[in-house]
């Protein structure tokens, strides 16, 4: 094989295991959050939140605030609605987003 050969072989391969494990590093939360864990909103600190929904958040550790309404984490299933969140209305997470209380 030449030389130009062998690094087109050599880059495809990076750029195919790349993929992969960018691919692999997102099941882990779609996995779990269909199994025994369950997207918690209102529960994640500041930077903390697994996820986000809505405006002003994009993914992994963009919650500017602590218990920031539109902002998730994953928690064990059956316990998001009796974890503590200080913006929630009934004092506690949700399971959707909400309006956080003034």
């Amino acid at each position: 094989m030449s030389n130009l050969t062998t690094r087109t072989v050599s880059a495809t391969a990076l750029a195919l295991a790349l993929g992969s494990a960018l691919s692999m590093a997102a099941l882990p939360s779609t996995a779990f959050a269909s199994g025994d864990m369950e997207k918690c909103f209102g529960v994640a600190m500041a930077g903390k939140n697994d996820c986000a929904a809505g405006a002003g958040t994009t993914c992994a550790g963009t919650a500017k605030t602590d218990h920031q309404a539109n902002a998730w984490k994953l928690v064990p299933k059956g316990t998001c609605e009796r974890t503590v969140s200080s913006t929630s209305p009934t004092g506690f997470g949700q399971l959707t987003a909400y309006t956080a209380k003034s």
